[in-house]
């Protein structure tokens, strides 16, 4: 699997979370599952977590993909966004090492892109206590 051999609104999600500077994105592909796709990413602030959301609804907005249903408030550790066939979920670093999807969901085929090397990444932020959304 590889970026090219996404579907094209997976694509567009995976580079709308790229622009915004976010970190370990990973797509995963699932079977027998109730998504084709999760697309997961992370964003070390408030602000760029908020950046990365709107940017992805924005894109695929624009490209005509509908969004479904959307989990998690501003402010919050996790959101989550339900295209149907797609979920893309977007954490703060320290709530995606929490949940770990990765691991519940190690069986999955899955892409890691690499961080955008000509870009310096954001300072992280102070955490609050709560990890939960």
């Amino acid at each position: 699997m590889t970026l090219q051999t996404l579907r094209p609104e997976v694509q567009a999600a995976v580079e709308a979370a790229q622009e915004k500077q976010a970190v370990d994105i990973t797509v995963l592909k699932l079977s027998d599952a109730f998504a084709d796709y999760f697309l997961l990413a992370s964003g070390r602030s408030q602000p760029q977590i908020k950046a990365i959301t709107e940017e992805i609804e924005r894109r695929l907005h624009e490209n005509g993909v509908r969004l479904m249903h959307r989990e998690g408030k501003p402010g919050a550790e996790w959101l989550l966004l339900d295209y149907g066939s797609f979920v893309v979920h977007i954490f703060s670093e320290r709530a995606r090492q929490y949940y770990d999807l990765e691991r519940l969901w190690r069986s999955a085929e899955r892409i890691t892109f690499p961080e955008t090397p000509d870009r310096p990444a954001p300072p992280a932020e102070p955490e609050n206590d709560s990890i939960h959304p």
